[in-house]
């Protein structure tokens, strides 16, 4: 089973590359997907943030909101720390046993996508690192198109990411990502077939 650990900067199209490679036939493991279903209300991850950050954090129906949560961590690094000490832990045994499911069902390729791949140690679990890039002006331009974000709340969750060029250097693929829907696409094609020339 080839392993494919997917990363990049936030607005810089990772979600859109794995899609593409799920309709190519990669089955994807989407790390804020599972981050999401911890933070559900009343499980063990929900009560250990709650304590942490406060009854503030939470919406109406009881679930943590993300919202809240993020205007207390980004641009403050001590809590930011001490959310990611209670959650990148869980999330890497949930991703671990996903992984160990695919292998025994004899699934070809996986992706871990990952906007922290790097961040919180997860290299090892993969075989090759991709990582998305665009530059920080069209980065904002999507995050305010996207989200509603401001451009100083957009800085703040791109200056908690591992710089741009670091993520390079630790990448076996690099996928820019200044282009049309339809380059990218046909990008992704190109390195998915050549998985297939590798023998996977």
């Amino acid at each position: 089973m080839k392993v494919i650990g997917l990363t990049g900067g936030i607005g810089s199209g990772k979600s859109t590359v794995a899609q593409f490679l799920a309709e190519l036939g990669a089955v994807i493991i989407d790390a804020d997907k599972i981050g999401h279903e911890t933070l559900k209300s009343d499980t063990k991850v929900w009560q250990e943030v709650v304590a942490a950050f406060g009854r503030q954090i939470l919406a109406p129906d009881g679930d943590i909101s993300r919202k809240k949560l993020g205007e207390i961590v980004f641009g403050n690094s001590e809590s930011l720390a001490r959310l990611n000490q209670i959650m990148h832990p869980r999330l890497g045994e949930r991703v671990k046993a996903q992984l160990e499911r695919y292998r025994e069902k004899g699934v070809k390729v996986v992706v871990v996508e990952a906007p922290l791949l790097l961040e919180v140690g997860w290299a090892s679990l993969v075989d090759e690192v991709w990582v998305t890039v665009a530059s920080e002006t069209i980065v904002l331009g999507r995050l305010r198109d996207r989200t509603g974000l401001s451009e100083s709340e957009s800085l703040a969750r791109i200056r908690y990411q591992l710089p741009v060029a670091e993520q390079v250097r630790q990448a076996d693929v690099v996928i820019e990502n200044d282009c049309s829907l339809d380059e990218l696409k046909a990008r992704v094609k190109e390195l998915w077939q050549g998985l297939s020339s590798r023998g996977v």
